[in-house]
């Protein structure tokens, strides 16, 4: 076992994981007290896909993050990124929230069946399937970027009012949780419209190959497919591609999703739609109860593949709520390709 965690928590060191944790409340994880474990300590971005790219992973039967879903992007794509990524990212990868959103976290807890918890209520949840022990495929998304970048996804890409609020609200961070809700009421008061064209292939259309090479992705350079859908909307509000059931702790917005249905839920919607009329899909999204508002303006597809391609301008995209390149991008969904601890 091997856990990474964020920064500012000191140098890293080897120590048996449990008293750390005991100190964070996690009472669960006494269950695993006899575990021998390895605590690393992150102390710059991108240093957790350093460390994964490198190290003797034979040595442990899991990696476990605490922290937000920043970090756990970065391990995915460092062990993608390794000369062994087949074997590499069969390892199975634990989450404990320790961030603002803590999406995967609040996903894994939500397919055990159990009523939503927030906070502390969600760390020993988290605790307590992490004791269980119990292994699930979990779908990845391949995307590609205009400069020919490639990057693996494991919780969204979004664009638009989404990727807004998420980086915007970054300096209200120190409320936690509720700089969503801080940063979506202040972008509701100059709410903006995204020009841009999206097309995307639906679910049943083709099948995945399996592994990473992407098989139902045209290059960025040429149009979609015929059998791809274009969407013929250009004025948006937002774009989201959900492939986990949660975006925050408190935003249910895929509530279909599942692990490794192979599948992306992709939401967007249209230009027209009024302030109050957002603001109640927002508030119906805190349930999953959003695609019963039955808004004329939100569009919920499932798909295997997509392409977004933002009008000129600046703007935001935002993968796993990481920022990216601003330009054209495609992903595809690659089912069950990772592993994650859960219930």
């Amino acid at each position: 076992l091997t856990a990474d965690k964020t920064p500012r928590q000191g140098p890293n060191k080897e120590c048996n994981v449990i008293p750390r944790c005991q100190r964070k409340n996690t009472t669960a994880l006494n269950h695993i007290s006899s575990t021998s474990a390895c605590v690393c300590f992150t102390e710059r971005q991108n240093h957790a896909r350093e460390l994964v790219k490198d190290v003797d992973l034979s040595q442990w039967d899991a990696l476990v993050i605490m922290s937000g879903d920043g970090l756990l992007h970065e391990v995915i794509n460092g062990l993608l990124e390794r000369p062994d990524w087949e074997e590499a990212i069969r390892t199975p990868l634990g989450i404990l929230p320790g961030g603002s959103a803590n999406a995967l976290a609040a996903s894994v807890h939500y397919y055990s069946g159990v009523s939503q918890v927030r906070g502390e209520e969600l760390l020993v949840s988290c605790g307590f399937l992490l004791c269980r022990g119990l292994v699930s495929h979990m779908d990845l998304v391949s995307l590609h970027l205009s400069s020919g970048q490639r990057l693996f996804s494991f919780l969204s890409l979004a664009w638009g009012f989404v990727a807004d609020v998420d980086m915007e609200s970054e300096k209200y961070r120190h409320v936690g949780a509720a700089r969503f809700t801080v940063g979506t009421l202040v972008r509701l008061a100059s709410l903006r419209i995204y020009k841009g064209k999206l097309a995307y292939l639906p679910n049943g259309a083709a099948a995945s190959l399996p592994g990473p090479p992407d098989a139902l992705l045209p290059p960025l350079d040429q149009p979609p497919p015929s059998d791809w859908v274009l969407v013929p909307e250009e004025d948006f509000v937002l774009m989201l591609a959900m492939y986990q059931s949660h975006l925050a702790e408190d935003l249910l917005a895929g509530p279909d999703a599942r692990l490794a249905d192979g599948v992306i839920h992709l939401f967007y919607v249209t230009a027209g739609i009024s302030r109050s009329a957002l603001l109640r899909l927002f508030l119906a999204m805190e349930k999953g109860a959003h695609l019963d508002t039955n808004c004329q303006h939100l569009v919920h597809a499932k798909v295997r593949a997509l392409r977004l391609e933002p009008g000129a301008g600046k703007g935001i995209i935002t993968v796993d709520g990481e920022v990216v390149e601003y330009g054209p991008i495609q992903a595809e969904v690659h089912g069950g390709l990772g592993r994650v601890i859960g219930g």
